[in-house]
């Protein structure tokens, strides 16, 4: 399973950092973390560049259950969704993959229905699972990002295990 992690209000680091506690504190292990990454925003209103991260996690939670879970945690970050779209925010927690699963539905789509298009998120994804295949393109992580048609600049900021606290 993997999570995209990302902010550009407030302390971006901590607010990343805390996110990963928070989800642990809740069922969710985390396996892998990639690097941070400074993101130029996609959409949305002017506004500062985020720092964007994906980590790799094994839960036994249902995927309702971890979408609970991210929510959860956004809100407890001050996270208020309802604004505006691609708006500024301190926290975005968005499961990515479930495994292999693959669901369309009014709650929630797995895989995350946008990943292919953001560089933001395949970045930082092909840095700890480029081989991984997506359930419905068949292609892995590093063809999508070889195809992906966003030009927004991603920059490494912080190696893994040197971001956050």
């Amino acid at each position: 399973m993997y999570l995209g992690l990302g902010s550009n209000l407030g302390d971006r680091e901590a607010a990343l950092a805390d996110a990963g506690e928070a989800v642990e504190a809740r069922g969710v292990r985390m396996v892998r973390r990639s690097s941070l990454y400074m993101t130029e925003p996609v959409g949305g209103p002017p506004q500062d560049w985020f720092l964007n991260a994906v980590v790799a996690a094994d839960t036994t939670l249902s995927p309702e259950a971890l979408l609970a879970v991210c929510l959860e945690v956004e809100a407890s970050q001050g996270r208020v969704r309802g604004g505006i779209k691609n708006g500024p925010r301190t926290l975005d927690a968005d499961i990515l993959f479930y495994g292999d699963l693959h669901r369309h539905d009014a709650s929630l789509e797995i895989p995350h229905p946008r990943l292919h298009e953001r560089r933001f998120v395949l970045v930082p994804l092909a840095e700890i699972a480029p081989a991984l295949v997506h359930p419905t393109s068949g292609l892995t992580v590093a063809e999508l990002l070889a195809l992906c048609p966003d030009a927004s600049a991603v920059r490494l900021h912080a190696p893994a295990g040197a971001g956050g606290r």
